[in-house]
């Protein structure tokens, strides 16, 4: 992130100082992720969240003003407003199909599998598992088997 005592007033003007890098998701329908910090940078790709459904995890790596810089959970990165991004917490599931666990331990018996892609939005997570809800059901699913967490960090306690 720039060094906020190096940067002009315009940029410094809207940082919500709240820690950076930290991961929101997005919360408009449809937003463009731009090459830089303004509308008068490219669109580079547009970001889509289905309707009635969580939106996609988004790691915040920087702020400019109201712009907010994001990585997605391909590694890609680009420039938002920040009124397109929520506060909400959620997990995309990666990799395989994923078994979620009624307790948080392999050994509990499974409640339902959630497949690469699926969104779900964060109940809880502590130590390596997440608590995540999709469409009603809840379950737990090691940190590792997705994105929208760092490692042992507190969510939803």
């Amino acid at each position: 992130m720039p060094d906020p005592a190096r940067m002009s007033a315009d940029a410094r003007r809207n940082l919500s100082g709240l820690p950076v890098p930290r991961f929101m998701s997005l919360r408009a329908d449809r937003a463009n992720l731009r090459a830089g910090p303004g509308t008068n940078y490219p669109a580079r790709w547009a970001l889509i969240r289905p309707e009635g459904r969580p939106g996609v995890p988004l790691e915040v790596i920087a702020e400019w003003n109201v712009w907010r810089q994001v990585r997605d959970p391909e590694g890609e990165t680009g420039w938002l407003d920040r009124a397109m991004l929520s506060t909400d917490r959620t997990f995309l599931v990666t990799g395989e199909t994923r078994t979620l666990h009624a307790r948080p331990d392999l050994a509990s018996p499974p409640v339902w599998r959630a497949e690469p892609g699926v969104v779900g939005n964060i109940v809880t997570c502590a130590e390596r598992w997440c608590r995540i809800e999709v469409e009603g059901r809840s379950g737990w699913i090691l940190r590792e088997q997705g994105f929208g967490t760092y490692p042992d960090e507190p969510v939803g306690n």
